[in-house]
């Protein structure tokens, strides 16, 4: 009888170390999850910039003055907010840059922002001739 009881209690001793060891590192992957939703975040802003600026280049270069219109509405409705678009025509380019605002998900990190850039050649007439 002994014997059993001695078995019973070494048995119970390590009971809910599990859970404790668990919520122990449960921050730990908390962090990994929010650092890889970031990463993705990161990665969907740049496309979308990217996007943006070829855009707005090409459309600038067959339509005068309408890029900016079509640069923006080429953004996600929520990022347009922190976008800013620039044009501009040295000689026979149309070169248009974009740069976004990154917010950040991960708790301490700071907001960053991208720039992307793209250039197409201009096809207006009165820029490159008939």
């Amino acid at each position: 009888m002994d014997r059993l009881r001695d078995r019973r209690s070494l048995l119970t001793k390590d009971r809910g170390q599990a859970t404790l060891e668990y919520l122990g590192f449960l921050p730990i992957l908390i962090l990994v999850a929010l650092c890889g939703i970031q990463l993705g975040w990161t990665a969907y802003v740049v496309q979308q910039a990217q996007t943006a600026a070829r855009t707005a280049a090409r459309v600038e270069a067959r339509k005068p003055e309408a890029g900016k219109a079509a640069g923006y509405a080429a953004i996600k409705e929520s990022l347009r907010r922190s976008a800013s678009i620039d044009i501009d025509k040295p000689g026979d380019a149309v070169t248009a840059t974009v740069s976004i605002r990154i917010k950040s998900i991960v708790p301490g990190v700071g907001e960053a922002s991208v720039t992307r850039t793209a250039t197409m050649p201009n096809d207006d007439p009165k820029v490159t001739g008939p």
